[in-house]
């Protein structure tokens, strides 16, 4: 039995003042939706319980599905990367980029100055998208989806080049009888209420899983905990979606949590359930929430 943690959109604060050089453009809309509300959505206390509950799961691995910081400030990003050497190593932590993490173009190279050791794959010298790492029975493939956008855009983008690397991974890691987890920001499929915060090559990416296959999609973004099925060429693939670790509750959205993954089996028969826990509204305890059998 290998256990995959999963956690996502932690919007680390507190903010670090600003240059006034540093409020322009988008930063400058981020800045004042952090001040108005943001800063009392996303709590250290809470993130602070999510991880403590987490690191009492026994997880093998943990999978971070972006949007650490908030506007790409500079100052944020090295609290960040203390952040993820106290939930682990690099070995035992893997980081995909969130569209906070590259809120605008200046910031493009934060993420992989500050995050790359728990960007890179096994075999790589340097952070480049897809990386591959494996681990126990898993191969993760982690996608980068975040791009820098237009004020009041949130919008994440793959490209072609990304794609076609993850299509062959995908089909050398099945012939080779791999779990296949893929790890990306924004979810494949978004609802028409969130057109402005979508995936925009969607569809090209969800071609690829359907000609290829994988065993698991999992993203953040969306704040959510969420359970669709794409395409595969072998049945049904699972997209699961993690809310944010650090929202309080009850809110807009879900309340923290995280998911774990409990995969055992192999090639000639797989088995994944997914549990999801997160804060009780009714009493602020950690629990568990709900389970779900992916794959049986």
């Amino acid at each position: 039995m290998f256990v995959l943690a999963h956690l996502s959109d932690p919007h680390l604060g507190p903010l670090p003042s600003p240059r006034l050089s540093e409020l322009a453009g988008k930063r400058a809309t981020g800045f004042v939706n952090w001040r108005r509300k943001r800063h009392r959505i996303h709590r250290a206390d809470v993130l602070a319980r999510m991880t403590a509950d987490l690191k009492t799961q026994a997880a093998d691995h943990i999978a971070v599905t972006g949007d650490l910081v908030n506007i790409s400030l500079a100052g944020e990003y090295a609290p960040a990367r203390a952040w993820l050497a106290a939930l682990g190593t690099p070995r035992d932590v893997s980081l995909v980029p969130g569209n906070h993490d590259a809120y605008v173009r200046a910031a493009a190279t934060y993420p992989q100055l500050h995050w790359g050791e728990y960007m890179r794959g096994d075999e790589a010298g340097e952070t480049a998208f897809p990386f591959v790492r494996r681990r126990g029975p898993l191969v993760l493939i982690g996608l980068s989806t975040a791009v820098p956008t237009a004020p009041f855009l949130a919008t994440g983008h793959l490209g072609r080049e990304q794609i076609a690397i993850l299509a062959a991974a995908l089909g050398r890691y099945g012939r080779e009888g791999l779990f296949r987890v893929v790890m990306m920001h924004h979810t494949p499929i978004s609802k028409p209420a969130r057109h402005f915060k979508r995936l925009v090559d969607g569809s090209e990416f969800r071609a690829a899983l359907a000609r290829q296959g994988a065993e698991l999609v999992i993203h953040g973004h969306d704040h959510v905990h969420s359970l669709i099925e794409v395409e595969g060429p072998q049945g049904r693939i699972p997209v699961v979606g993690a809310p944010s670790a650090s929202a309080v509750a009850p809110g807009r959205n879900d309340g923290a949590g995280y998911n774990l993954y409990r995969i055992d089996g192999s090639r000639a028969g797989w088995r994944c359930e997914a549990i999801w826990r997160g804060l009780a509204a009714d009493r602020g305890e950690t629990v568990e929430l709900k389970r779900l059998m992916l794959i049986d």
